[in-house]
């Protein structure tokens, strides 16, 4: 694979990168290139953490070294408890790998890092320190404000919270950093103030939000508006079924999903996704790309009902290895 075609691998389906030019020189200088995806174990996760999990197996096609930060402090800082801190960060550790394996992502060539295990060192502190003598109150705020939750009377954690995420590129020794879209304001306050401390600047790359069920964002905090990793196949029929999804109207919480993780999978093991129908609604159809089920589900050719069915069966086929009995312990003590 040649430069240009690990760079169309690695920026495919993206909705920003910050640094284009500097990821195309670097993928012709540089022999290995590292990333860094962070989550932090807060709410339960969803289905939709297969789009940024897609990715990684991206970049690994690539041939970049990927780590993944399971950042516990940042979810202290966004509000979990210490008490249960490390119950929701062993459940995240045990389904991440989960969800990889489901997807055919050798875990062999990822690391994963705990964010406590370099966060709390005396020189990351001290960094940390420095940066809070020169962002600004303003600055921070600014920057955290997608993804830290907005109160009236904010907690001082969230303001430490950008810094952190700064400083997390240049001690997990990356050359990217890779979120969603709702972390642009943290990535750019990254590249405005790590040189401020003699760091470099770093790629930044970014997902797409997608929609949840019902439209708004898919979100943890929201039930109605996601899909469990842990539900059974019966509440995801259930929960698909009751999802907003207008005849003709494309602007639904399916087909953003559809497109960015079934496609993105169909595509890469040469398959089509199928759709099964009674004759009597025009029998069974195959689709090789997103934009061709798009566009009979826009003429009304296919119908939300049918959609909805053979996007259940899809799901669940992709869910049902990731349903494991130590899963279900763990998220029973993590998420009583």
């Amino acid at each position: 694979m040649n430069a240009e075609e690990k760079f169309e691998l690695i920026t495919r389906n993206l909705a920003e990168v910050i640094g284009q030019q500097e990821l195309k020189n670097l993928l012709k200088e540089k022999k290995e290139i590292s990333l860094y995806w962070g989550t932090m174990p807060t709410g339960s996760p969803h289905v939709a953490y297969y789009v940024p999990l897609l990715k990684v197996a991206d970049f690994l096609k690539a041939g970049l070294k990927v780590k993944i930060l399971i950042a516990d402090l940042h979810a202290a800082l966004d509000g979990v408890s210490w008490e249960i801190l490390e119950k929701r960060q062993r459940y995240y550790e045990e389904l991440i790998p989960l969800m990889l394996k489901s997807i055919s992502v050798d875990l062999k060539k990822l690391e994963f890092v705990k964010g406590s295990s370099m966060q709390l060192d005396k020189e990351y502190f001290e960094d940390l320190l420095k940066l809070s003598t020169i962002a600004s109150i303003r600055d921070t705020t600014k920057a955290a404000s997608e993804v830290i939750k907005s109160i009236e009377n904010p907690k001082l954690g969230g303001l430490i919270y950008p810094i952190m995420q700064a400083l997390d590129e240049e001690y997990l020794k990356v050359d990217i950093q890779f979120g969603g879209l709702d972390q642009r304001k943290i990535f750019v306050f990254a590249r405005e103030f790590l040189p401020k401390v003699g760091y470099k600047q770093r790629i930044e790359l970014m997902n797409p939000m997608l929609p949840g069920l019902m439209g708004e964002k898919m979100s943890s905090s929201i039930k109605s508006s996601k899909i469990d990793m842990i539900d059974n196949e019966e509440t995801v029929k259930k929960k698909i079924n009751n999802a907003e999804c207008r005849e003709g109207d494309k602007n639904n919480g399916l087909l953003p999903f559809i497109k960015y993780v079934i496609f993105t999978m169909k595509k890469d093991k040469k398959e089509k996704f199928a759709i099964k129908r009674p004759e009597k609604f025009g029998g069974n159809v195959s689709y090789s790309s997103y934009e061709e089920l798009e566009k009979d589900f826009i003429t009304k050719k296919l119908h939300p009902l049918d959609l909805k069915n053979s996007f259940s069966e899809e799901l669940n086929k992709l869910m049902s290895s990731v349903r494991t009995d130590k899963l279900m312990e763990l998220y029973k003590e993590a998420y009583k």
